[in-house]
């Protein structure tokens, strides 16, 4: 391999140097769901699939933006909802970081992510499901 060569990791992302990991996300500019929330599930959804890894560091913002043709707020907002949920750590100016997995949270999420998938596959779109939801949890509007 040559020096301008960059070793493949995973179909879905390269290293680049530094750890830095680049995204093979694209918005679907047809979905209901918005572009922040798109890139929030493909992240959680790399994270929980193992394709991106406790330690991985992602793409600064300004990066990913330009990378994937979104605003720099657009990647800012899913990167907080990210770090608030505790999928990514923020280190200042060191950048952003996938945060471990525990056994219960990676069982929680991935039954999370079957009961979406089954969902969506019978047609119902992600505000049903939310709805659907609320109303088992008793969180009826």
């Amino acid at each position: 391999m040559t020096k301008n060569e960059m070793p493949p990791i995973h179909d879905s992302h390269e290293e680049l140097c530094g750890g830095i990991r680049t995204l093979n996300f694209r918005v679907d500019k047809g979905s209901d769901v918005p572009p922040y929330s798109q890139l929030r599930r493909a992240i959680i959804a790399a994270r929980a699939s193992g394709v991106l890894a406790a330690g991985d560091r992602l793409p600064p913002m300004r990066a990913l933006a330009a990378e994937t043709g979104l605003a720099v707020n657009t990647v800012a907002k899913a990167y907080k909802e990210l770090e608030a949920a505790g999928a990514i750590e923020t280190h200042g100016r060191a950048g952003s970081f996938i945060t471990a997995l525990d056994s219960t949270a990676h069982k929680a999420q991935t039954l999370t992510e079957k009961y979406i998938t089954a969902m969506r596959k019978l047609g119902f779109e992600d505000r049903q499901i939310h709805e659907t939801l609320d109303h088992m949890l008793g969180f009826e509007s």
